[in-house]
């Protein structure tokens, strides 16, 4: 991933003007690191079939970065989680104002489809990443989610429902990073096996992020933690013990399923792969 870091500084969204920290603003989220996990899929899916198209589906990972990063930003506003602390550094509403953070959320959003717009592909697949990455984020997926989210904050949801959730606020992203590196190296019969794999493995790095929650301290996990008592985590509908037990057979059934795939794909995934699947353990 050191070579998508460089690419990710050397391409950051730039718009200088009079204003006094905007231009500063819109890259301080995406410098201040996190795990990458979604380029890394993306990355590891092109890598495994065709490196040589490495340079080109960088343009896709930021662009997936860049949509997830906006995500948060958004998601630490006073008017959704009010945290105060990102990726180990203060988020940017607490740094500058809620204005600002919005703003910036804003522009990475549409950002991120620009970079896609101008990547190095043909129009057939700069247009299905599009659609994929628009479907995915968007009002039938991380944004359904969200609002889902928000609105029943106080009001206790079935596990079916927690799950339709996540699913939409956190999985469908991590599925569409799958399909995307598939898209890029033209494997058609890949792309819904792999968005399969990566809902469930959405639905448990969801589990897991519920049950660091409530077992790490906010400089542990470089993020605020206990703040979901009111929220409808795993952790909050089936008990520390109930949300690690979930945890486990999804994460004993995706390592077998993470067996069954090409050799090519299973020896680039797996040790990343296997690293955040047990990552509660």
């Amino acid at each position: 991933m050191e070579e998508f870091e460089r690419f990710l500084q050397d391409n950051l969204p730039r718009a200088e003007s009079f204003h006094p920290h905007y231009d500063t603003a819109l890259s301080l989220m995406l410098t201040a690191g996190g795990k990458r996990f979604r380029p890394a899929l993306l990355l590891g899916v092109v890598r495994s079939f065709n490196p040589l198209l490495i340079d080109a589906a960088n343009h896709a990972a930021l662009a997936i970065e860049m949509l997830h990063t906006y995500s948060l930003i958004h998601d630490d506003l006073p008017a959704m989680d009010d945290a105060d602390l990102r990726r180990g550094f203060p988020t940017l509403h607490t740094r500058y104002d809620e204005v600002t953070a919005i703003l910036v959320g804003d522009a990475l959003n549409t950002h991120a489809f620009e970079v896609l717009s101008e990547a190095p592909f043909s129009d057939r697949t700069r247009v299905k990443l599009i659609n994929l990455l628009a479907k995915n984020g968007g009002s039938d997926g991380m944004v359904l989610g969200q609002a889902i989210d928000c609105t029943f904050e106080h009001t206790k949801l079935a596990l079916d429902e927690v799950k339709f959730l996540h699913t939409n606020k956190t999985a469908k992203l991590i599925a569409c990073a799958l399909q995307m590196g598939a898209v890029i190296a033209g494997q058609k019969a890949l792309e819904a096996p792999l968005y399969g794999f990566g809902i469930d493995l959405g639905l448990l790095f969801q589990i897991q992020d519920d049950i660091l929650d409530v077992t790490q301290t906010s400089e542990e996990a470089g993020k605020t933690t206990n703040n979901d008592e009111a929220k409808n985590s795993f952790v909050t509908l089936l008990g520390l013990d109930g949300a690690m037990a979930e945890a486990d057979k999804l994460a004993d059934d995706l390592t077998e399923r993470l067996k069954s795939f090409d050799e090519r794909l299973y020896n680039e995934l797996s040790p990343m792969l296997l690293h955040y699947i047990n990552r509660h353990k």
